[in-house]
């Protein structure tokens, strides 16, 4: 793998639904951000989680950590980074930083998640398909 730091970025709003009654958003949506930002990091390399699916191939998260450096608030435009962390195995692994419009970081976090076959409900090695495409 020629590129094991392969970080994407995306940017959205924070929408008032994801606030409390004070404007902040509610700590359990960061999980959701990083979410948003694995999503649309797999889909940059060519590959999106229905099509794992369909392919029999399941990625539940088994680690979330985050760590919370200031708050994020209705109506902010953040940035989420999302960087693979080493060449993915049965497990893939990714750092993420959420930033505001000043580039000061908010939050930053961690996932692990595990490649399950769907048919045998068993952990199964990262999909050589994915594996090819990390080596371009």
């Amino acid at each position: 793998m020629t590129n094991l730091t392969k970080t994407d970025e995306i940017q959205f709003r924070v929408r008032y639904g994801e606030t409390d009654q004070m404007g902040v958003v509610y700590h359990g949506n960061y999980a959701q951000y990083f979410e948003i930002g694995r999503t649309e990091w797999l889909r940059k390399i060519g590959f999106s989680y229905r099509q794992m699916e369909q392919d029999g191939i399941m990625l539940p998260v088994i680690s979330l950590s985050i760590n919370y450096k200031k708050s994020a608030r209705y109506d902010d435009l953040i940035k989420v980074k999302t960087t693979l962390v080493k060449k993915p195995t049965a497990k893939i692994e990714f750092d993420y930083e959420i930033l505001n419009e000043k580039d000061e970081i908010l939050t930053t976090g961690n996932t692990v998640l595990v490649f399950m076959d769907m048919h045998k409900n068993r952990p199964t090695r990262c999909p050589e398909y994915i594996l090819d495409q990390l080596s371009i």
